[in-house]
């Protein structure tokens, strides 16, 4: 579903927010499982989970007025959706005792609730330190910041929260939570446990037992495919009035990527309790991951009336309200059917006004030429328009995917929409967007041919796959810190592999794990061809598990799999993986002569550090190394050879390119210079110098049809001197035959530079030779 940055790093939370996903019980106020609630807050508690509001609205304002206990106030405050009082008193309670680790607790818990993990988390840490270890606010405080963790995606939350249970088995609300985590990660039997556990506890302390059904449907959804009826009638019965429950299934559905399915239990949710406020900002969100921008911009206004302090909410609206600063352009073009004839596919390319006729080009090509590759390599016809986002502000698109700005993506594709980064969302050399579009497409595909049954590990390794295979900068690209995690034998299991995306237990898995699905995909084309990878993923076509779609595909235990995998990759990177010390000094021993001016020392440890991993294009790789050291030492030659190398290895970086094109102009070597100058096309395509240099290359090479788009580029970018962009389109269309288009670009050229010779001298040509010809 995701693409990360060329070294493949992003925190966990972004990948959560991707994945859209939102704690059980976060409708409403939630349930309060907190053991030490007082009985009057409990009365009026249990009228509000039976659905009975306005008899809850009526207690929780009596205990308010007539409570003189600031946490007392503050809670029912809270209940009453008075967050600003709430916020209030427990601001007051705190100074008033500012001892108190359950005050603390309780206020940390309030910013839970309305979506600020930034002030919980240090309310909850200040408890820890106040409470004596083992006292039961330590182990709520030690809750709460599980809670946030579990919700930022955190590997960290599953530790705190063993501990949390390990010093009191009788928390309701612990054992939810583990059963949730266990859900997002299949493990349905350890969840089945927990619940059964929370199960009991509820009816022991007479709590509601709303959540435990929720989750039950869950775990049947995983099962089965849909809820047995009877968890949503023992819901109903006691609380008709509870949406919670089909909000907390479509935020399931979102985590499945199963939107369409969300939808509709949105709409139930927020039917059955139309003050669900939550439910009705992920029913917006979810409507936008499905491209109805209208109807998602209204559910999310429903939401803000009800809840105004939901960052998210009001980031989107924010953005929905600048849908003018973008244009949408349909590209409609045939591929051919595998049954014979043609499939006719539209394109939706969705681009911001300022940059939509300098990207329009390369966009629609290289859609086109994914969609055709991937409709054949995977057998499988698009049935409606795909939609494809650029954002050139970053934080744009990450409000767009995941209503919060600052996170670490690059694009994210919802089934037959996708969005991402334009080229200047990031800085020049930071990413290739041409990779990322061509990974996000191949999303489209494997989710769509599944109907979103694909498990995330085998989504996300066949855009990798693709990548290295068939993508813009095809090579395989393999990171140090993945063949690090190898030999520290950190590689999961190909049936626990989702975990890695799910909560990484380690900085870098979530970057691991994007590898080593790739990998495996690798694996699989060399081991047993590619048409084996095809029938792996046609296996999710229907409900299964990766377990039982990898004995099913090769006939063999999923060990046994893991075990033929682990001795591939041990093959595969047999040098590196006993050698990575002597790698890692030999590019240093590089890097120092570098450094020194020594270009004759700086050769031999770089060409050294390329053989031994050759692999490794990342930032200043030993290619780049023993070029610079080829170029300085007055061998341009090998120098060309090696960047020449880099580039088939997969390696893109927009400045290496550029020395390379130079090179090879100063060579005499036109054609490879026009197929380098190209590929920056799809790194850094925003340059107008790059347009005007590779329209001349093509246009003196006689493809003037392809000197006439850069051209055209070159002129719509802003910046630029339009006499010579203008003069650039003249001459290629006058070489295509059209003398009057021709004509009118040249007049523009010399109505802003009325003394360009060169332009002069072509309008006295023309017409010379337009007399003539009369």
């Amino acid at each position: 579903m995701t693409r990360l940055n060329r070294q493949r790093t992003r925190c966990a939370t972004a990948v959560a927010l991707a994945l859209g996903w939102v704690t059980v019980g976060a409708h409403a106020e939630g349930i309060q499982y907190d053991p030490q609630r007082s009985g009057e807050l409990r009365a009026c508690d249990d009228q509000q989970y039976r659905g009975r509001l306005e008899q809850a609205r009526q207690c929780y304002t009596r205990v308010f007025n007539s409570s003189g206990d600031l946490l007392t106030q503050a809670e029912s405050a809270w209940a009453l959706a008075d967050v600003k009082r709430a916020n209030s008193l427990f601001q007051e309670a705190v100074r008033i005792n500012d001892k108190s680790a359950r005050l603390r607790v309780r206020w940390g818990r309030l910013f839970l609730a309305t979506h600020q993990l930034e002030k919980a988390i240090p309310l909850f840490q200040e408890a820890l330190k106040l409470a004596p270890s083992g006292d039961a606010q330590a182990t709520q405080a030690k809750l709460g910041i599980a809670t946030a963790f579990a919700e930022q995606f955190q590997g960290e939350a599953r530790p705190l929260l063993d501990q949390v249970l390990s010093a009191d088995d009788s928390l309701v609300e612990a054992h939810l939570l583990s059963a949730h985590m266990y859900l997002e990660e299949s493990q349905l039997e350890a969840a089945d446990k927990a619940l059964d556990r929370a199960e009991k506890l509820v009816e022991e302390q007479k709590l509601p037992p709303l959540e435990v059904l929720a989750l039950r449907a869950m775990v049947d959804v995983t099962q089965r495919g849909e809820a047995r009826p009877q968890w949503l009638e023992r819901a109903r019965t006691y609380n008709p009035r509870y949406g919670g429950i089909y909000q907390d299934l479509a935020n399931f559905e979102v985590t499945r990527r199963r939107y369409k399915e969300a939808t509709v239990l949105y709409d139930k949710a927020v039917q059955i309790e139309p003050e669900l406020w939550s439910a009705h900002a992920e029913r917006g969100a979810n409507l936008l991951r499905l491209g109805e921008v209208d109807a998602a911009r209204e559910a999310l206004k429903i939401a803000y009336s009800g809840d105004p302090f939901s960052a998210t909410t009001v980031n989107t609206l924010r953005l929905l309200d600048r849908t003018d600063e973008f244009t949408t352009i349909s590209s409609k073009f045939t591929i051919p059917r595998s049954s014979g004839g043609q499939l006719p596919v539209e394109i939706k390319m969705r681009l911001d006004r300022k940059e939509a006729a300098a990207l329009k080009p390369y966009v629609e090509q290289l859609a086109r030429d994914s969609v055709m590759a991937f409709a054949k390599r995977y057998e499988f016809e698009p049935r409606e328009p795909i939609s494809v986002e650029l954002y050139p502000r970053h934080d744009d698109f990450a409000v767009r995917v995941a209503a919060l700005p600052g996170i670490g993506l690059l694009g994210v594709t919802f089934g037959y929409l996708m969005a991402m980064d334009s080229p200047s969302g990031r800085a020049t050399g930071e990413f290739h967007w041409g990779s990322t579009l061509w990974h996000e497409m191949a999303h489209v595909f494997t989710l769509e041919a599944t109907d979103h049954r694909v498990p995330r590990w085998l989504s996300e390794g066949i855009s990798v796959f693709e990548e290295w295979r068939t993508g813009p900068t095809p090579g395989v690209a393999v990171t140090p810190d993945v063949i690090a995690a190898f030999k520290a034998d950190k590689f999961l299991p190909i049936a626990e592999l989702d975990s890695g995306f799910i909560r990484p237990k380690y900085p870098n898995q979530v970057q691991v794990s994007y590898m080593q699905a790739g990998l495996i995909c690798l694996f699989v084309e060399q081991r047993w061809g590619f048409d084996k990878l095809v029938a792996l993923l046609k296996q999710f076509t229907r409900d299964t598990n990766t377990r039982a779609a990898v004995e099913t595909t090769f006939k063999m235990p999923a060990g046994d799999f893991d075990k033929q995998f682990n001795d591939f990759v041990r093959e595969r990177y047999g040098r590196i993986l006993g050698r990575i010390e002597e790698w890692q000094k030999l590019y240093k021993e590089a890097n120092v002569a570098l450094e020194a001016s020594k270009w004759n020392e700086a050769l031999e440890p770089a060409r050294k550090a390329m053989e031994l991993y050759p692999e490794y294009t990342g930032p200043g790789n030993a290619y780049l190394l023993l070029a610079q050291a080829q170029e300085k030492s007055l061998q341009r030659f090998p120098a060309i050879t090696s960047l020449t190398e880099y580039r088939k290895a997969g390696g893109w970086d927009p400045g290496a390119l550029r020395e390379l094109a130079g090179w090879l102009e100063t060579a005499g070597r036109t054609d490879e210079e026009i197929s380098v100058l190209t590929a920056l096309n799809y790194v850094d395509p925003l340059s107008p110098a790059h347009h005007a240099k590779l329209g001349e290359r093509l246009l003196s090479g006689g493809k003037a049809e392809q000197s006439l788009r850069e051209f055209q580029v070159q002129l719509a970018l802003e910046s630029v001197d339009p006499a010579l962009a203008n003069f650039g389109v003249a001459r290629a269309l006058r070489a295509l035959g059209d003398a009057p288009a021709s004509r009118r670009y040249l007049l523009d050229a010399l109505s802003t530079a009325p003394h360009y010779k060169p332009a002069q001298e072509m309008l006295l040509k023309m017409t010379q030779e337009r007399s003539k010809d009369e």
